[in-house]
């Protein structure tokens, strides 16, 4: 078990293009293929490692070890996610300057974008909404789209701080959905 959680998270690392919320689908997919968890439990352990300080990818990767095979589970989960990032600094570091103003890099980059998104806009749908598909339009999403129209708006216009976007975004739920 031990080894299949560190092969599995070893894989994961190494496509980890875009961050944690662009790793949680395919976090899912294997977690799903090897039974580790129910879909239920992989929800709440996503939830659970967005709130913990930390990268979510890495926290997911640590609840599901932990739950898979105990602390010996939660440590090669872990370090099964982190080594390759590590590895790829390390060599990336070491000749930096030499590859930052190569336009093979800047174009790499600049297409993986459209992925990185939509792997994050599949996250939003599929852990906002689950499997109740028929429940996608409904005035709470409506409102919802709209908050988040508004905060778009406030931040990249208005220059508003993120944090403040945030604060205001929760007083309006509170009084919207309460």
């Amino acid at each position: 078990m031990l080894g299949q959680l560190f092969l599995t998270f070893l894989k994961i690392g190494c496509m980890s293009f875009g961050g944690g919320y662009a790793m949680i689908p395919l976090i899912q997919h294997e977690v799903e293929t090897h039974h580790w968890l129910s879909t239920e439990q992989f929800a709440q352990s996503v939830a659970l490692a967005g709130m913990a300080p930390g990268p979510i990818a890495t926290n997911t990767a640590t609840l599901i070890g932990y739950k898979a095979d105990g602390l010996g589970g939660a440590a090669v989960a872990t370090l099964g996610m982190v080594l390759p990032s590590l590895v790829i600094v390390l060599l990336i570091s070491s000749f930096f300057y030499k590859i930052y103003h190569s336009q093979a890099v800047h174009t790499t980059f600049y297409g993986l974008r459209p992925v990185v998104t939509g792997l994050i806009v599949y996250a939003a749908i599929h852990f906002g909404f689950g499997n109740r598909a028929a429940d996608f339009m409904n005035w709470q999403v409506t409102v919802t789209l709209f908050i988040a129209a508004g905060v778009f708006l406030l931040v990249h216009k208005y220059k508003w701080h993120p944090l403040a976007t945030i604060l205001l975004s929760a007083l309006v739920g509170i009084a919207i959905f309460s």
